[in-house]
């Protein structure tokens, strides 16, 4: 049976025309996927004030994780700034620390911020905790070098985009149930919550090629958990099967109408408010799955940027009450 769909954004189906789409992945085209040639960092940071180094971190196991860190360089450098830890996108099966990076080195620009994007092991070669594990000891790392960064443990914030944001999810449960480090804020963009694939949206986007599909989705939760029922995920893993969302500190999420992801993470935005905490919430009518990262000056694609730099400059500049 066919199910129907939200329509895209009209500019959005224009420029998704001329891209290649899938309908799923496997180990042969996921290899494939790795091969490709991924695009210099220099270039990626070009227009940018930034100073660029590279840090490694010691895993649970002992392995090293490659942190890249990008602070402002010159006279846009502050003390005391405010930081974000980044993860990036790829279903937890490809992508690197330079995958969608322009999306945190706005905030740079426009806030000054350290940007510290995460080389988290990816599946099937580590699945498990090791990549939310990966993304927890950066994290950690970031807390303990905060005057050697510059950077105001206050202000502190984590995020990331698709899985990167399921990965930032799943961090900031960590923190708060090992009472270690106060994290600020989470930003989840368009964020992979959920492994069951039971959603409408996660139907909607099934059996047909895409930007990200269902059965792409399996593969990359398949890819991590391996043979875990259901029962056994954990939350900080699959953060929309956590039970307690209690706690947390204020989030925004954002998604398109028109992708895989949506119901989840509308659920999981709707379980914050229930448990008394604070989330914005932004389902971008007509957006496909990442559509801002791989589209980002489409006029629906400035429009979700815009909302979440404004979000943020509320979060990293709150009003301070005055007195009467």
């Amino acid at each position: 049976m066919t199910t129907v769909r939200p329509d895209l954004d009209p500019e959005l189906r224009l420029l998704l025309a001329d891209m290649p789409l899938m309908t799923r992945l496997d180990p042969e085209v996921l290899a494939q996927l790795r091969r490709l040639p991924s695009v210099p960092v220099e270039s990626l940071l070009e227009g940018h004030q930034v100073d660029h180094r590279e840090v490694g971190v010691p895993g649970e196991d002992g392995a090293r994780i490659p942190l890249s860190v990008f602070s402002p360089s010159g006279a846009t450098r502050v003390t005391g700034a405010p930081c974000v830890l980044w993860m990036h996108g790829g279903g937890m099966v490809m992508g690197d620390r330079f995958s969608q990076i322009d999306i945190p080195l706005e905030w740079l620009d426009l806030f000054g911020a350290v940007i510290i994007s995460v080389e988290y092991r990816l599946a099937p070669e580590a699945g498990g905790t090791t990549p939310v594990d990966d993304c927890y000891r950066s994290l950690l790392w970031v807390e303990e070098h905060a005057d050697e960064l510059g950077v105001d443990p206050a202000r502190l914030v984590v995020a990331g985009v698709s899985a990167g944001g399921g990965l930032a999810a799943g961090v900031t449960l960590m923190a708060r149930d090992r009472g270690t480090p106060t994290i600020a804020a989470q930003m989840l963009v368009c964020p992979m919550l959920d492994h069951r694939n039971v959603t409408t949206s996660s139907r909607q986007y099934s059996g047909g090629p895409g930007v990200w599909t269902r059965e792409m989705n399996e593969f990359g939760w398949r890819s991590v958990l391996g043979d875990l029922r259901d029962d056994q995920v954990p939350g900080h893993v699959s953060p929309a099967v956590a039970e307690d969302l209690s706690g947390l500190p204020t989030t925004y999420i954002d998604a398109g109408s028109a992708e895989v992801f949506r119901d989840e993470d509308v659920a999981y935005a709707t379980r914050i408010w229930a448990a008394g905490g604070q989330a914005e919430l932004h389902i971008w009518a007509g957006g496909f799955h990442g559509f801002d990262a791989l589209y980002p000056r489409a006029r629906l694609s400035a429009g979700a940027r815009r909302a979440r730099n404004e979000w943020l400059a509320r979060v990293l500049s709150p009003v301070e009450r005055t007195s009467a």
